[in-house]
């Protein structure tokens, strides 16, 4: 549980940016190295191949745009004492903190930003340090409809503080404490039920992600990031481009799947079926041994039963090529639509047989209370969020990180 920062919470920062800093300095060092040894390399080429520098120039700089940034080390901030204090919280140790956590973390703080601002910052102004009162419940009963938290969720937070107060005196840091523990049951509750805490490809089988959603939630840029996060986690993935009715679908997926080093099976041929795609893709998954293949589908909007024949065309397909094969079905759902995005989830969940839901578009957007919503409303397993429009701005769900960056004015 995070508190009110301390001298020593802050110095177990402080310690822990130290060690950060020494491990950016022997990376820039080794990087240096690196460059270097390049250069040399690239000059021997150039004697070998000067009609081809530039070509092997190019190469290089987009090599290095494949791997993504590099992440720096930035101040010793706000935001970093309190990412710090997060992963210290879930017992990370000061030697055990990555550069890459303390910035996802960050970036998720500042992505929730606007969510906080029209619901934390005013919850908390209303609280302060003064014991729960029934009114104050009712303020934060509008609050969290306002942040789209859903009519399930809200009744049910509510209603446990309600009780809490009968029975004793809550002050306003508690009460905090109470609706983090509150919030954190609501997401981990469809979570814990599907028996598999993070979603990751099972080895010695292949596992198909097919990847679902509305057009225009982000669906096949989180599908490229799945594939960079799926590579770098040394997993052999493919992806399939079977989204083949949307203009352009499948050139943006190859871009993807380029910055990512992940190949893309595709079918040129206007409005291909997308089921011969996935059968090319599962033959192609087995000559690779592929551990995953993600699959980018229609998005075609959820009351177009077209769509949905589509989804099972594919499935079919799937189970007759690879019956042991471990089919996920994720929705995608863009946090800035709101209640749309809920409508959308109990429409897919309906026909779609869902096993999960990504969040994506957390930055910028005063409804990532939404993400609540799904759980409470819809039982949906939340597998990955996305904050950020990088490569690398999409991680593996944690509901203790997102319920401390969601309130993480306190």
């Amino acid at each position: 549980m995070i508190t009110n920062e301390s001298d020593s919470s802050r110095e177990w920062a402080s310690q822990a940016y130290a060690l950060l800093k020494q491990k950016q300095e022997l990376k820039k060092q080794e990087a240096q190295l690196k460059e270097e040894k390049l250069k040399e390399d690239q000059i021997k080429k150039e004697k070998l191949k000067e009609n081809q520098s530039k070509q092997i120039f190019d190469k290089q700089d987009f090599s290095d745009f494949q791997d993504g940034p590099e992440v720096k080390l930035g101040e010793f901030d706000d935001d970093f004492t309190w990412s710090a204090m997060v992963l210290a919280a879930q017992g990370k140790k000061v030697n055990e903190i990555s550069i890459d956590e303390i910035d996802w973390l960050s970036k998720l703080r500042r992505g929730l930003e606007e969510t906080r601002k029209g619901f934390v910052s005013e919850l908390l102004d209303k609280l302060g340090d003064d014991p729960l009162t029934p009114e104050s419940l009712d303020d934060l009963e509008t609050l969290l409809i306002r942040a789209d938290v859903g009519i399930d969720s809200t009744d049910k937070v509510i209603n446990s503080l309600r009780k809490k107060l009968n029975e004793e005196v809550v002050g306003g840091e508690e009460g905090i404490r109470f609706l983090k523990n509150e919030l954190r049951a609501i997401i981990e509750k469809p979570i814990i039920n599907s028996g598999t805490n993070i979603l990751v490809p099972q080895k010695g089988k292949l596992n198909v992600w097919l990847i679902v959603g509305v057009n225009g939630v982000g669906k096949t840029t989180t599908l490229g990031k799945l594939a960079y996060l799926s590579s770098k986690s040394n997993y052999q993935t493919l992806i399939a481009a079977a989204d083949t009715f949307r203009a352009a679908a499948v050139e943006q997926l190859k871009v993807w799947g380029d910055r990512s080093k992940v190949d893309v099976i595709s079918n040129q041929s206007k409005n291909a079926d997308p089921a011969a795609v996935v059968f090319d893709a599962i033959n192609a998954a087995h000559k690779r041994k592929s551990d995953l293949l993600l699959v980018d589908t229609a998005g075609r909007l959820q009351n177009k039963n077209n769509l949905m024949d589509e989804l099972s065309k594919i499935k079919k397909i799937i189970d007759k090529k690879v019956p042991d094969a471990i089919i996920e079905s994720l929705l995608v759902l863009d946090a800035s639509q709101g209640q749309n995005g809920l409508k959308q989830a109990k429409s897919f969940a309906k026909s779609a047989n869902l096993s999960g839901a990504i969040i994506t578009k957390l930055d910028g957007t005063s409804r990532g209370g939404v993400s609540l919503a799904v759980s409470a409303e819809v039982n949906l397993p939340i597998r990955f969020i996305g904050a950020g429009e990088g490569i690398k701005d999409l991680r593996p769900f944690n509901s203790f990180e997102f319920v401390e960056a969601l309130l993480a004015d306190r």
